[in-house]
C-alpha cells in the first residue's frame, strides 16, 4: 500500500509555557502572550445558567428509547454543536488510566519531553499548533498532537517512542474512540436520512488526530487565552477533560457558554467536515479555552475525520431546489493543506469553502 503523505503542515516553533510558568517569578504574562482584544470580553459576555445537552448513547443505540433520543441528537447538533455523550460503553478504568497517564506524560522532564518536541518539517509533537508568524500572539498553552489513525500515517518517532504504559493505553483509546466517532456519525446520518453506507464510506477509514492540552495557571488570566476562539476542522471532535478545572467555553447566541464536564461523559462537537456535509443543517461551533490563577488544566481531544483518500462535500440527498448546495467539493487531502496553511481563526477555514446564492 501506498504510504500517504501526513496532512499535518508545519508551525513555527515557540517555548514551553509549563516551563516558563516554573519560574516562580513570574508575576506578570510575557507581552507576546497577552491578547489586547480580551480585555473586555473575556468575563463580561459569558452566559453561567446555559448548559449543552446531553447524550445517551445507551438510549440512541436501543429499540424502546433509540427514536427519542435520536431527536435529542438532532437537536443537539442543529441548535448547539455541542452536546455531552453518558452511558457511552468506554471503560471507565481506560479513562482514568489515560487520565492519570497523560498527566505523567506533560510532568516529564523537559529532555524526556525533547524527544517529541516539533520539527520544522512537522506540527505534530509537543509544542503549538498554527503558528505562522514571529509576531503572531501565543495561545497560554502547551499541546501535543499526533495522527493515531490510520496506522500507517504515524509518525515513527511519536507514536510508536511514547513511554509505557502510555504508548497501549493511547493504542486501545484510540480504537474506543474511533468506535464511538463512527456511532455518532452513523446516528448523525440516520438523523438527517443520509444513507448508511454513503456516511460508512466516506468515515470508515478516516483520518484520527490526537491533541494533548495542558494548560497552566497565569498570573493574569484575564489578558491572555488558553486556546484562540476557532471551529474544529474536521468530522466530530471527542474531548475527555483530565482533571476538575473547568476553562472551555462555547459559542452561542453570541455569548459564551462555560461546560461543565460530567463526570465518566465526553463532550463532543461538529467540526467544519459536517457542516459542509449536511450541508450546513449541522454547524461547526466556535470555541475557546480560558484559564485561571490557580490550577492547570488538561485535557485530551480526538478528531476523527474522513479518509484521507476521500472527496467532502454536502451529501447528494440533502441538496434541493429550496436548499442549493452551500458549499463545493473539496478532497480531504487538499482541504488538510488549506487548513494547515493558515492561521487558526474563527470559521475562516470553511469560509473559504462556501458557495454564495443570490436571494
Amino acid at each position: 500500500m501506498e504510504e500517504l503523505k501526513n496532512p499535518s503542515g508545519t508551525s513555527l516553533l515557540v517555548p514551553s509555557v509549563q516551563e516558563l510558568v516554573k519560574d516562580e517569578k513570574l508575576s506578570t504574562v510575557p507581552p507576546r502572550y497577552i491578547q489586547p482584544q480580551l480585555e473586555d470580553s473575556i468575563l463580561s459576555q459569558v452566559d453561567s445558567t446555559l448548559e449543552i445537552p446531553i447524550i445517551n448513547i445507551h438510549n440512541l443505540l436501543s429499540k424502546e428509547f433509540g427514536s427519542k433520543e435520536l431527536a435529542k441528537l438532532h437537536l443537539a447538533c442543529k441548535d448547539w454543536g455541542f452536546f455531552q455523550v453518558v452511558n457511552h460503553g468506554v471503560s471507565s478504568f481506560l479513562v482514568e488510566k489515560v487520565k492519570l497517564e497523560i498527566q505523567d506524560f506533560f510532568n516529564l522532564p523537559l529532555s524526556e519531553k525533547k524527544k517529541f518536541w516539533q520539527t520544522e518539517q512537522h506540527m505534530e509533537g509537543f509544542g503549538q499548533a498554527f503558528v505562522v508568524s514571529d509576531e503572531q500572539k501565543l495561545d497560554w498553552a502547551d499541546m501535543f498532537y499526533m495522527t493515531t489513525l490510520p496506522k500507517h500515517s504515524r509518525m515513527p518517532h511519536l507514536f510508536p517512542q511514547l513511554p509505557l504504559p502510555l504508548r497501549e493505553t493511547l493504542e486501545l483509546y484510540s480504537q474506543e474512540m474511533k468506535n464511538l466517532a463512527m456511532i455518532i456519525v452513523g446516528h448523525i446520518g440516520k438523523a438527517l436520512n443520509i444513507k448508511e453506507m454513503e456516511m460508512r464510506e466516506l468515515f470508515e477509514d478516516g483520518i484520527q488526530m490526537m491533541r494533548m492540552n495542558y494548560y497552566p495557571p497565569c498570573p493574569q488570566p484575564e489578558k491572555v487565552i488558553g486556546l484562540t476562539k476557532h471551529s474544529d476542522p474536521g468530522g466530530v471532535t471527542i474531548l475527555l477533560q483530565l482533571n476538575e478545572v473547568e476553562g472551555l467555553q462555547v459559542k452561542k447566541d453570541g455569548m459564551w457558554v462555560s461546560i461543565k464536564p460530567l463526570s465518566n461523559a465526553f463532550i463532543v462537537n461538529i467540526g467544519d467536515m459536517l457542516e459542509i456535509i449536511t450541508n450546513g443543517i449541522y454547524r461547526s461551533i466556535e470555541h475557546r479555552a480560558v484559564v485561571n490563577t490557580e490550577k492547570e488544566r488538561l485535557s485530551i481531544a480526538t478528531f476523527y475525520s474522513p479518509k484521507q483518500e476521500g472527496i467532502v462535500g454536502p451529501i447528494e440527498s440533502l441538496i434541493t431546489q429550496q436548499t442549493p448546495s452551500r458549499f463545493r467539493k473539496i478532497g480531504v487531502e487538499e482541504y488538510f493543506i488549506n487548513l494547515f496553511a493558515r492561521k487558526l481563526d474563527g470559521k475562516s477555514n470553511i469560509d473559504v469553502m462556501r458557495i454564495e446564492h443570490e436571494d
